[in-house]
């Protein structure tokens, strides 16, 4: 497996994985796949902003995609980034997305970024809490049945982790 840069031509298979999780998973509250037009239009936002979108690959194509962006628009929250993770399902569990937010950790620390929020859809998406929480992650809190999905109530758990100096100090 490699970890690179995604680029544009990664783009429909970055869709086709999103897809799958959007129709079977409760990790995304989204319940209509976007085209790869309008995933085209994601990446592009994405990486106008400067931030940081990888692809892990082998000889079958991608096996998954990460990326993150600030954390919310204004600008008090310029040194704060949340993350994206999403896997092939024939390679969930191989450590596919566990390398991932690694590496997100890695850029965004470089870059000076000094927290990582993850916002994972379901209290019961253990393999995205666990990924977490083995990088550092701490659980900040749940906010139940927020969202409906598949005619259940539906989750989500916040997780957090300082990068770099954290708030030790403020920026430069």
């Amino acid at each position: 497996m490699q970890i690179r840069d995604a680029t544009e031509a990664d783009v429909p298979e970055i869709q086709a994985i999103y897809a799958h999780h959007v129709l079977t998973g409760s990790g995304t509250f989204d319940e209509d796949p976007p085209s790869v037009e309008e995933m085209t239009a994601h990446f592009r936002k994405v990486k106008a902003q400067g931030a940081c979108w990888l692809v892990a690959v082998d000889a079958s194509g991608v096996l998954g995609y990460a990326y993150y962006a600030q954390f919310r628009d204004r600008s008090a929250y310029r040194y704060c980034v949340e993350d994206s993770i999403y896997v092939r399902q024939d390679v969930r569990g191989q450590g596919v997305g566990k390398a991932l937010v690694a590496r997100l950790i890695e850029d965004a620390t470089a870059r000076g970024m000094r927290q990582m929020i993850a916002v994972i859809g379901d209290s019961e998406n253990v393999g995205s809490i666990g990924v977490h929480a083995s990088l550092g992650f701490h659980m900040i809190g749940t906010m139940r049945s927020v969202g409906i999905k598949f005619g259940r109530w539906v989750d989500v758990v916040t997780m957090q982790r300082p990068l770099g100096r954290g708030d030790a100090n403020l920026p430069a």
